[in-house]
């Protein structure tokens, strides 16, 4: 069971995909929840959609003073920060020598940036409650599967799983530092992926569910769900970690 009524929990990257899933759930759980999103308009349809307790802040995670204005916004609405779900993340395709550094600032800043800022300016706020924090950061399999044309998401999706690491023993017994790892999860990100191949989106995802252990793709409910145990006190003791949640991709030999 995961136990989050009544904490205050901001979603970066909350108005698609697996981050939409997370505020949804966290808002049926009875937390009050915070979807930061670049994406003004999904955010503030989701805002009016759910009410009371979501609101919907502006943020550009790889902007520094935009996250400052998304915990000022948090604090505005809400006094607190329980707990910090680091979603925010986008992808980008190609070989090292088809990036330039335009590339590398738009993946790097959002996935590594974002989430090492988001860090710097949450964390401290949840320092000082009484029971501290939890600061969780979506991660993913890439970090260790050398996905062909994923050089760059690999990387940053690496380096986030050294950050969680890095926080939970910096801020040992005030807050934890935990990741959450997917798979292959039916989101708009993994359709973009599918683009430019030889096949339509739907007979991909057919052969990708044969291959996967449990026989379908991942659903952002099921990232969910996990995120809320690991948010939860019933995971209290859940530190330094990543949650892989693939569906049993890791087992497999390589295809």
């Amino acid at each position: 069971m995961s136990d989050i009524r009544d904490k205050v929990i901001v979603v970066t990257g909350g108005t698609s995909g697996i981050g939409e899933a997370c505020v949804r759930h966290f808002v049926k759980l009875g937390a009050k929840v915070v979807a930061a999103s670049v994406q003004e308009e999904a955010g503030r349809a989701l805002e009016n959609e759910l009410g009371n307790p979501m609101r919907f802040v502006f943020a550009d995670v790889s902007d520094e003073s935009s996250v400052k204005a998304m915990v000022k916004g948090t604090f505005d609405v809400f006094g607190r920060i329980d707990a910090v779900h680091c979603n925010a993340g986008v992808w980008g395709k190609g070989l090292v020598t088809d990036f330039d550094e335009k590339d590398w600032d738009r993946i790097m800043g959002v996935n590594v940036k974002g989430a090492f800022m988001t860090a710097k300016h949450t964390i401290p706020a949840m320092e000082q409650n009484a029971g501290g924090g939890v600061f969780l950061v979506t991660t993913s399999v890439a970090a260790q599967i050398g996905f062909p044309a994923h050089a760059l998401y690999c990387a940053s999706k690496a380096a986030l799983e050294a950050l969680v690491r890095c926080l939970a023993t910096d801020h040992a017994g005030k807050v934890r530092a935990v990741g959450i790892s997917p798979g292959n999860i039916d989101t708009p990100m993994l359709a973009a992926s599918c683009e430019g191949w030889d096949k339509p989106v739907e007979e991909l995802y057919a052969e990708v569910e044969k291959k996967i252990p449990v026989r379908r793709l991942g659903q952002p409910e099921d990232i969910a769900k996990a995120a809320a145990f690991l948010i939860s006190d019933n995971a209290a003791y859940v530190n330094g970690t990543v949650l892989v949640l693939d569906g049993g991709t890791m087992a497999l030999p390589p295809w």
